[in-house]
């Protein structure tokens, strides 16, 4: 796999002038390792980070600051931050600075992710874990339609510009445990679809981005609801997604530690514990619920943390698509980053295949045809 640093590995489309990408998640690790072949290309970069995300979690704000400055001063001045909070829809200021700094965008990624991790039942369960679904659609769906509004009139009168919104192969595949996040997937690339159509006629191009899960899902901020013993392993069958993800990031990097911020929804203390004592707690309420386990009652907020080899591995793929696909002049609707990740659309779309050909025949019945129009008399209706 090609390290996602590796400027010598970046695909480019032919273009006769500097691009100017927005990026919509500027500290992310995505967004710093694209933005870092970027400004190596020649592109300008203009990192959208909202003004309370600072401090939120040292590894991401050291990546972002060795980006800022590290390097020759030359690729130093085509990177810019900018105040970008995409959830409010805060993002007029940020949107206008970067015009007014290089008279144009070409191309916006969004790319903000954030995966609320719980059953549906668990998102409800509780008074600290009610306005989840709501957080989930306000960061996933809702931000990125936000600066998709925003930018549109501006792509629209230049009668060009690329948009390309970063959603995971969860909108392809429900996941257990991740029904908040995939449900807003699922919306933003319905929107995004639809969207397409209208803004063509105007030379906009719009494509959807899918990578696995785990490279939303392990480079941002997760947010686990508080957990239910009848979801739990020893009670439920179904797999855990809060085990399956300490247990990816133990494949991924076996001396990690779990980034944990003891921060919980809109400014609130969230109940703490590292992303492995999530599935530890996970496990052990497995069965029956012992006395002295205590549950948390509220939120649990972590951010990930890899070496930086692992997430130049988690990430190169999707940094490779991106900057292949990135202002290309005919550039796909939808692309699916990897080989396990087509192999997995081909796996579900093959079951969407059985399944209607097991049930052609009663969605064929239902057709209204000549026949079942004529009347009691034998003569069709007028």
């Amino acid at each position: 796999m090609a390290s996602s640093t590796d400027p010598a590995k970046a695909r480019f489309p032919p273009h006769d002038e500097p691009r100017v990408w927005l990026l919509t998640s500027g500290s992310s690790p995505l967004a710093v390792a694209l933005a870092t072949q970027l400004v190596r290309h020649g592109d300008c970069v203009a990192l959208g980070l909202p003004s309370e995300e600072s401090g939120r979690d040292d590894d991401r704000n050291a990546a972002l600051e060795a980006l800022l400055e590290g390097g020759p001063e030359e690729q130093r001045s085509r990177l810019m931050v900018v105040d970008l909070d995409i959830r409010f829809g805060r993002c007029q200021a940020g949107i206008a600075q970067t015009l007014a700094t290089w008279g144009k965008i070409d191309i916006v990624l969004c790319c903000t992710s954030r995966a609320i991790v719980g059953s549906i039942e668990e998102l409800s369960s509780s008074v600290g874990s009610r306005d989840l679904m709501r957080d989930q659609f306000e960061s996933t769906f809702f931000g990125p339609v936000n600066v998709i509004k925003v930018i549109l009139p501006e792509f629209r009168a230049r009668r060009s510009g690329h948009l390309l919104v970063l959603t995971g192969i969860n909108g392809h595949i429900g996941t257990p445990g991740l029904g908040a996040y995939c449900a807003s997937n699922w919306a933003l690339e319905g929107y995004c679809d639809s969207l397409a159509y209208e803004v063509a006629p105007f030379n906009v191009k719009v494509t959807i981005v899918q990578p696995n899960m785990e490279v939303n899902v392990l480079t941002n901020e997760i947010i686990f609801a508080p957990p239910m013993a009848e979801y739990a392993p020893g009670s439920n069958p179904a797999p855990s997604i809060r085990a399956i993800l300490s247990n990816t990031i133990e494949a991924l990097d076996r001396g990690s530690k779990a980034a944990e911020t003891r921060l919980g929804l809109h400014g609130e203390a969230a109940t703490g514990a590292s992303l492995a004592e999530v599935a530890d707690l996970t496990q052990s309420i497995g069965g029956s619920v012992e006395d002295d386990v205590e549950l948390p009652d509220g939120p649990v907020a972590v951010y990930p943390s890899l070496t930086a080899s692992a997430k130049a591995d988690l990430l190169s793929e999707t940094v490779y698509a991106l900057t292949a696909i990135g202002g290309h002049e005919n550039p796909p609707a939808r692309h699916i980053v990897g080989h396990e990740g087509v192999a997995s659309v081909k796996e579900k779309l093959k079951a969407v295949t059985e399944e209607l050909e097991d049930f052609v025949r009663v969605s064929v019945s239902v057709d209204v045809t000549e026949e079942t129009n004529v009347g009691a008399s034998g003569a069709a209706p007028a």
